[in-house]
């Protein structure tokens, strides 16, 4: 390791609660048009309440940025979905019409509901992450309409493969 002058460097801690699944009134900071695979990659920060500029914080602290979700708006069923989207920003911010300008969405505000899913780290144990389940108006989220679902569980794996296909049951006799 290279020699460091420790006591010249300023110690950083990020003391902070931990953002839970729930209603948020949320501020979009970025987007992103993937026109190849048509769809908007959305950074956006907590605009109100506790959590408020919980990720600028994090970011600040960690150098991630880890309120992210993308919105496709391919042809067909997406494309319903993403006028949800326009509908809860329209009635979100003073009837605001998109005009197929991504970043006008910048500084809008937005409703989001956050889920928690669980995930696979790295090191091969599960972890749990929240998602955007859902988007509303913030007048939607600030009335309490919305519903926070279960956490979303990783379907149990067994690395016991059965020769004849699929995978074996733990309980399951092996045919061989």
């Amino acid at each position: 390791m290279k020699h460091i002058n420790w006591n010249e460097v300023e110690e950083v801690s990020m003391d902070y609660k931990k953002l839970v699944a729930g209603g948020y009134v949320c501020i979009i900071t970025n987007v992103e048009d993937v026109p190849k695979k048509e769809y908007l990659k959305i950074e956006y920060d907590i605009a109100k309440g506790e959590f408020e500029n919980h990720f600028q914080k994090l970011f600040e602290a960690k150098e991630f940025w880890g309120g992210k979700f993308i919105k496709s708006y391919k042809d067909g069923k997406a494309q319903s979905f993403f006028k949800a989207f326009l509908t809860a920003l329209n009635r979100s911010n003073g009837g605001f019409i998109y005009n197929n300008d991504e970043k006008a969405l910048v500084g809008k505000l937005v409703g989001l509901v956050l889920a928690e899913e669980e995930y696979i780290k790295n090191d091969q144990t599960i972890g749990t992450r929240l998602f955007v389940h859902s988007i509303r108006s913030i007048e939607q989220i600030n009335a309490g309409e919305f519903n926070i679902p279960e956490i979303k569980r990783i379907e149990p794996q067994s690395n016991t493969q059965n020769p004849f296909g699929g995978q074996v049951l733990p309980n399951e006799d092996i045919p061989w």
